[in-house]
C-alpha cells in the first residue's frame, strides 16, 4: 500500500514508487549539480586546500569573513538546487496532463541487476553506486597518501611507526562517514526532495537511505574503534576519552555520537522494523542527538559540508507538521472480507494530485506519534470532493483502526462517533506518464493492487481515446478469493468494455484455494459482502488542502537560508571576540569551539522559526471551514446488470491453485493487445517483482541477440511495496 511511480521519458526507472521525468528535467541546474558534486573531489586535494586558504584570507577583510564564505561554498549550492527545482516542478506541473512522448528509451530501465538481497538495479543506479563507491576511495587515497608523506611521531601518545599509521587511517575513515552523512539526509526528504528534480520519489529513495546509513556506520564504527583501539595501546585511552577541549576535536561528543549512531542503527534493522515498529520509530528520534554531537565533535568547519541534507530535512520536517494541521476526519469507510478498509476523507476541490500518489495518515485515536504512508485509490479528476485509501490490516496499528471501523458498524447513526486523522501529502508524480503507453501490462499482487486502481481510475475519467492506453491487461495475484473484493471500486471497468474507453482485461490467480468451473462473475458476491459505515464528521470542520505551492515552498527555503546567513554573521561578529589586523580566521582559533557550535545552532534555530511562522501564515489563508458533501457508489448486483456487461464480463480469466506462468502472460499480450509500445507496471511480494524482472532481463538480452526490430517494446517499472 506504500508505493508510488516514477519512469522517465528517458526512463530512469528504480525499484519503488516511481516518478516521470522529462528527458530535460535533470539539466536545469547542471552547474549547481556539477559544481557541488566538484567540490567533494577536489576538497581532499593539495590545490584545493592552497587556494581556499587564499580564498579564507579574502573573505576575512569582508562583512562575510570566514563563515559566510563556508556557508556560501560548502552549504548553500544544494539548497540553491533544491529552490531552483521547485520552481521548475511547480512550472512542470502546468503541463502533466498533456500525454508524453512514445519513444522510451529501455536502456535506462532495463533492470541489469535482480538479486534477492539488492532487489531490481537499473543500469543508472548502478553507475550511481559505482560513482559513489569511486568516489569514497579517491577520498580516502588522497587523504590518506598525503599524511604519509608528512607523518611525524607524537611525542605525547608515544606511538610506534606502525601504531601512528594505523591511527592516521582510522581518522580518514572518520571523512568517509562525514561524506556518507552529507547525502544520508537527501533520500528521506519528502516535500523539498531533490530526488523529485530526477524524477524519484520519496518510497523509491528509502533505500538509499538505508545504504548510506550502513556504510557511514561502518566507517564510523571503524574511525572510533581503531582510535579508541590506539589509545588503549598507549595507554592514554583515560584521558582522550575524557576531553572536551576548547579547541579541535571534542572526543567524548564522538563517543556519543558513535553510541547514539548505532542504537539508530541496530534498531532500524528489518527484524526488529517489521516486528516492533515502534522500537524503530522512537529511537529513530534520536538523530537529534547525533547530530548535535556530530556538530560538537567534526566542528563547524566540518560541519558546512553535511550541513545541507541537515538543513533541508529540518525545513521538511517542519513543513510537514504544519501541513498536517488542522486534523480532517473519516466521512466513511468500507469494510473487505479479506480484512481490509476503505477509508474516504474529504479533499478541498482545488487539490489536484496524480495516481499512484501517497499520503502519510495519523489517526490520534491509536497513536500520537506513528505515521504511516498509503497509496490513493482515487482519482482527482473523477471524485471532486473525496481521496481513499485502501489499507490491508496486518499489523498492530491496521489491526487497531480495523477494530475501531468494526466497533462502529453496528451502532445506531446518533450513537457514532467521528475519527479524526492527520495527513501528509498527497505526494506525487509531477506528469502522468504511464499515458505514454499503447497498452499496459499491471501485474499486482495481494494489496499491491492499490496504486492500480489509482490508475484505472484516472484512465476512466478521460474523455479523449487518445489520450489514454487503448487496452489494459491486470494480472492480480491473491492468496483467497475474498481478496478479489478489493476491486470494488473499478467493478464498472470489469463490467462497462465499450469501444469509447479502454479496454480492460482481468486475469484473476487465487494462489491457496483450489475450485473448477468458477468464473469471474461467481465471485461477485464478494463484492456484494463489503460493508459501508458513515461516520460522524463532528470531529472536524476542515478537509484535506495538500501540500504548499513548490513556488511557496521555495520562497520558504530561500527566506531561511537568507535569515540563517545575516544571523550567523551577526552572531559571529558580536560574540566571537576579534583583533584588530588578524580577521575572523585568526580571533576564531582562539575561541572555544563548542561556542561557535552554539551560535551555528542559534542562528538555524532563529531562521527556522521565522520560516516556520511564514509557512503558518501561507496555510491559515488556505483553510477554509466546512466538509464537502460526498456521495458513494455502490455495487450494482448482479441481476441489475445488462446483457452487454454480462458478456464483458465473460472476457475476464479466474486461475485457482497456482501462480501465473509470466513467460506465457508476455509471450500473449502483443497478440492480445495489438500494440508495439507496451509498459509493464509491477507491484507486489518481492519474489514476484524478481520473477518478472528476470524475465524481463531475460528477452531484452534475446532481443538484442536476435535484433528483431518488429518485435513489440516492453519497458519495465518496478513499485515498492513497503518501506
Amino acid at each position: 500500500m506504500k508505493v508510488k511511480w516514477h519512469g522517465p521519458t528517458i526512463h530512469y526507472i528504480m525499484e519503488g514508487p516511481y516518478r516521470t521525468y522529462q528527458s530535460d528535467s535533470n539539466l536545469e541546474q547542471p552547474h549547481y549539480h556539477f559544481g557541488w558534486v566538484s567540490l567533494w573531489f577536489l576538497k581532499p586535494t593539495q590545490l584545493w586546500t592552497r587556494k581556499w586558504k587564499d580564498a579564507e584570507a579574502s573573505a576575512n577583510n569582508t562583512v562575510f569573513g570566514y563563515y559566510g564564505l563556508n556557508y556560501a561554498v560548502y552549504t548553500f549550492p544544494l539548497i540553491a538546487i533544491a529552490i531552483i527545482g521547485l520552481v521548475f516542478l511547480d512550472f512542470k506541473s502546468g503541463d502533466q496532463r498533456i500525454r508524453a512522448a512514445k519513444s522510451p528509451s529501455v536502456v535506462f530501465s532495463s533492470p541489469l541487476v535482480v538479486n534477492s538481497i539488492l532487489g531490481i538495479l537499473s543500469g543508472v543506479e548502478i553507475l550511481i553506486v559505482f560513482l559513489f563507491i569511486l568516489f569514497l576511495v579517491w577520498t580516502f587515497y588522497a587523504r590518506i597518501s598525503n599524511d604519509f608523506k608528512k607523518l611525524m611521531p607524537d611525542k605525547s601518545l608515544k606511538l610506534d611507526l606502525w601504531q601512528l599509521k594505523y591511527l592516521r587511517v582510522a581518522t580518514r575513515f572518520g571523512l568517509l562517514a562525514e561524506a556518507s552523512l552529507a547525502l544520508l539526509l537527501l533520500p528521506i526528504l519528502r516535500g523539498l526532495s531533490l530526488f523529485r528534480i530526477l524524477g524519484i520519489q520519496f518510497e523509491a529513495s528509502v533505500r538509499y537511505h538505508t545504504w548510506v546509513g550502513t556504510a557511514m556506520i561502518l566507517f564510523a564504527t571503524f574511525h572510533g574503534g581503531s582510535t579508541l583501539f590506539i589509545w588503549g595501546v598507549s595507554h592514554h585511552i583515560q584521558d582522550e576519552v575524557r576531553k572536551w577541549q576548547n579547541t579541535g576535536r571534542i572526543y567524548l561528543a564522538g563517543e556519543i555520537t558513535l553510541i547514539t549512531g548505532l542504537v539508530i542503527w541496530v534498531t532500524a534493522l528489518p527484524q526488529i522494523r517489521r516486528k516492533k515498529f515502534e522500537i524503530f520509530y522512537y529511537t529513530h528520534h534520536l538523530y537529534i542527538v547525533f547530530l548535535v554531537f556530530f556538530l560538537f565533535h567534526a566542528g563547524d568547519r566540518h560541519f558546512y559540508m553535511v550541513f545541507p541534507g541537515i538543513f533541508l530535512f529540518c525545513l521538511d520536517k517542519m513543513l510537514r507538521a504544519i501541513q498536517s494541521r488542522p486534523k480532517t476526519c473519516i466521512v466513511s469507510a468500507r469494510v473487505f472480507p479479506c480484512r481490509a478498509v476503505e477509508l474516504i476523507l474529504p479533499r478541498d476541490p482545488k487539490l489536484n494530485y496524480n495516481p499512484t500518489s501517497v499520503i502519510f495518515m495519523k489517526i490520534p485515536g491509536i497513536s500520537n506519534l506513528q505515521w504511516h504512508s498509503f497509496s490513493i485509490t482515487s482519482s482527482s479528476r473523477a471524485d471532486d470532493h473525496n481521496i481513499s485509501v485502501i489499507i490491508k490490516c496486518e499489523g498492530w496499528w491496521t489491526n487497531s483502526l480495523y477494530n475501531m471501523i468494526n466497533a462502529q458498524l453496528d451502532r445506531d447513526a446518533d450513537k457514532m462517533k467521528g475519527i479524526p486523522v492527520a495527513i501528509e501529502g498527497p505526494y506525487g508524480p509531477a506528469s502522468l506518464n504511464f499515458l505514454k503507453y499503447d497498452s499496459l501490462l499491471l501485474v499486482a499482487g495481494g494489496s499491491g493492487i492499490t496504486p492500480f486502481l489509482s490508475i484505472l481510475a484516472e484512465v476512466a475519467s478521460f474523455t479523449n481515446k487518445n489520450r489514454f492506453p487503448a487496452r489494459i491487461q491486470l494480472v492480480y495475484v491473491i492468496k483467497k478469493s475474498q481478496e478479489f473484493s478489493m476491486l470494488h471500486s473499478i467493478s464498472h471497468l470489469l463490467l462497462n468494455q465499450s469501444s469509447e474507453k479502454c479496454h480492460l482485461k482481468l486475469k484473476l490467480f487465487v494462489t491457496q484455494e483450489k475450485q473448477t468451473g468458477i468464473r469471474i462473475r461467481d465471485l461477485l458476491d464478494k463484492l456484494l459482502e463489503v460493508r459501508t459505515l458513515h461516520l460522524n464528521t463532528d470531529c472536524s470542520d476542515h478537509a484535506v488542502y495538500g501540500l504548499e505551492s513548490p513556488t511557496w515552498t521555495a520562497a520558504i527555503v530561500g527566506t531561511c537560508s537568507i535569515i540563517f546567513l545575516i544571523l550567523l554573521i551577526c552572531f559571529n561578529h558580536i560574540i566571537i571576540p576579534s583583533e584588530k589586523g588578524k580577521g575572523s580566521k585568526q580571533s576564531k582559533e582562539k575561541t572555544a569551539s563548542w561556542i561557535v557550535d552554539i551560535v551555528l545552532i542559534a542562528a538555524f534555530v532563529i531562521a527556522l522559526s521565522c520560516s516556520t511562522l511564514m509557512a503558518i501564515l501561507l496555510r491559515r489563508r488556505r483553510l477554509k471551514k466546512g466538509i464537502p458533501s460526498i456521495s458513494q457508489k455502490e455495487f450494482r448486483p448482479f441481476d441489475q446488470i445488462s446483457t452487454e456487461s454480462r458478456n464483458a464480463f465473460e472476457e475476464h480469466e479466474v486461475h485457482f491453485g497456482g501462480r501465473p506462468n509470466f513467460k506465457d502472460i508476455f509471450d500473449k499480450i502483443p497478440s492480445e493487445c495489438g500494440a508495439s509500445n507496451i509498459g509493464v507496471l509491477v507491484c507486489g511480494p518481492e519474489g514476484m517483482k524478481e520473477s518478472v524482472a528476470a524475465l524481463f532481463q531475460q528477452r531484452s538480452q534475446c532481443l538484442k541477440v536476435g535484433a528483431n526490430r518488429s518485435e513489440p517494446l516492453f519497458t519495465f517499472h518496478s513499485l515498492n511495496f513497503t518501506l
